[in-house]
């Protein structure tokens, strides 16, 4: 997606590229080949075929959770410096109650509705991201993302 688009709720999901998704595909179709030759024709060296394999696949997902993580850090500052910037000083004292996932949601709200929908999250105890950003009404595109 461009940057120039408008960013929604219905386009806002991010889809793994397609050179990580082949590559994985890959990876799982030989890991399931060589246990087929382990055992059909067992071997150390088939055998060994498979733990390769294995722990291949362990790496790609780990790479890929990884840069999760550290992307919904770096998503945690952002939104709790901007909080600070655009709250009232009665929310500002509360942000430390939001959760990351309230955090990661919320992050797509403009400025103007960031002070009310805060405020809506924490009062109503709401928890679901998926909800909370179907509560946004103006999105602040986030294209920048892993």
């Amino acid at each position: 997606m461009s940057e120039t688009a408008t960013q929604t709720f219905e386009n806002h999901v991010q889809k793994v590229p397609k050179p990580y998704a082949i590559g994985t595909m890959l990876t799982l179709v030989a890991m399931v080949w060589f246990a087929y030759r382990t055992v059909t024709d067992f071997s150390i060296d088939h055998l060994m075929l498979v733990v390769l394999a294995f722990g291949a696949v362990v790496g790609i997902a780990f790479a890929r959770l990884f840069a999760l993580r550290a992307q919904d850090r770096v998503v945690r500052l952002e939104t709790r410096l901007r909080l600070q910037t655009v709250l009232p000083a009665d929310l500002q004292s509360r942000i430390a109650e939001l959760t990351l996932g309230q955090i990661c949601a919320l992050r797509f709200a403009s400025d103007a509705e960031l002070p009310e929908l805060t405020r809506r999250v924490l009062d109503e105890k709401l928890t679901d991201r998926t909800a909370i950003k179907k509560l946004i009404r103006h999105w602040e595109g986030d294209f920048l993302r892993v």
